[in-house]
Formats: C-alpha cells, sequence, structure tokens
C-alpha cells in the first residue's frame, strides 16, 4: 500500500515510517508502529478523530481486544470504555474497499453478546453505522417481525414493507 485511500473521515496527521520493504503507521494506542494495511490505515484515522475531534480519552480506548466468543479467541478492533470501566463503544473496521455487508453487522454482534457495549459502529472509511443498544426495551414478535421488514431494504432502497419491495435482490437484511 503505498497511496493511502481517501476517506470519509477528517483528516488527521499519521506517523508513518519504512522498514525495509514494509510501511508502518504508528498506532498510540496500542503505542507501536503496526502493519499498514487498509483496514489500519481507515482504524488509525479513524481512532484520531474520535480523540481528537469528539474528545474520547485514549486512555478510554484499545485496540485489538482479546475477547472470547463460544470458545473461539477473536480480537475487537476497537473499544471504547465508559470512565467506570464498561464497555460504551465497540468498533469494527474494514477497507476501504470491503463493503460493509450483513456478515459484518453479525460478527460485531458477536462481539457484543460478550462485551455489551451500549454502542456498536462499523466502518470501512467510506462508510459509518452505529447502532445503539437498548438492553431495557424488550420487543414482542410483532415489534421484532415489523422493524426487521423496515431494516430489511432491496437493491432500490425499498424496504420490505413497501409493495414494490423485491425479495429476489436484498442488499441489507433487517
Amino acid at each position: 500500500m503505498t497511496v493511502l485511500p481517501h476517506l470519509n473521515i477528517p483528516d488527521f496527521p499519521v506517523k508513518i515510517m519504512r522498514v525495509g520493504e514494509s510501511l508502518r503507521i504508528r498506532d498510540d494506542l496500542r503505542g507501536k508502529y503496526v502493519a499498514l494495511t487498509p483496514e489500519e490505515y481507515v482504524r488509525q484515522r479513524f481512532t484520531a478523530w474520535l480523540t481528537h475531534d469528539l474528545h474520547y480519552p485514549p486512555s478510554l480506548m484499545n485496540n485489538e481486544v482479546a475477547l472470547d466468543v463460544n470458545g473461539t479467541r477473536r480480537r475487537c478492533d476497537t473499544v471504547v470504555f465508559d470512565r467506570d470501566g464498561s464497555h460504551f463503544m465497540i468498533v469494527e473496521y474494514k477497507a476501504p474497499e470491503v463493503r460493509i455487508t450483513q456478515d459484518v453487522f453479525d460478527q460485531i454482534a458477536r462481539y457484543n453478546m460478550v462485551l455489551h457495549a451500549r454502542y456498536l459502529v462499523v466502518s470501512n472509511g467510506l462508510q459509518h453505522f452505529c447502532c445503539r443498544m437498548d438492553y431495557a426495551a424488550a420487543w414482542d414478535w410483532d415489534t421484532f417481525v415489523k422493524n426487521a421488514q423496515l431494516l430489511t431494504i432491496d437493491s432500490e432502497g425499498r424496504n420490505a414493507l413497501d409493495p414494490n419491495f423485491d425479495p429476489e435482490n436484498i442488499d441489507i437484511y433487517g
């Protein structure tokens, strides 16, 4: 990766160095240089935005947080903690060329089954999605179905309640 991609994140200076044939980018949260990949570039720009523009304290953020999901060791890209130490937000990054699909949301949802964060964020640097978790509100089956239909979108941007919805061309599953 020699040309840094344009991202839909405010531009912050990042520290990049060459080691032999490879490029490395400074991860201030981990306190070291790591391999510069498209996904890592998104992570560093996003965490810089969180700390510089949104004023999240770096001391309450960690990258590459290890967790056990159903007996399998996984790593959560970024976790932001509340001042009381609870999990405030989980962020999952993808490279800019990777589409944000249901699989990505399923991945972060599996992580959240362990962490119980209040917010889940998914970003490929171009598109960003934020979900607020409401653990107190319980849905009955009819409410669940209606919301799933509202969130299921076909290739023309119609939800499943629209009479012209095309179930053969679903882009987003609710």
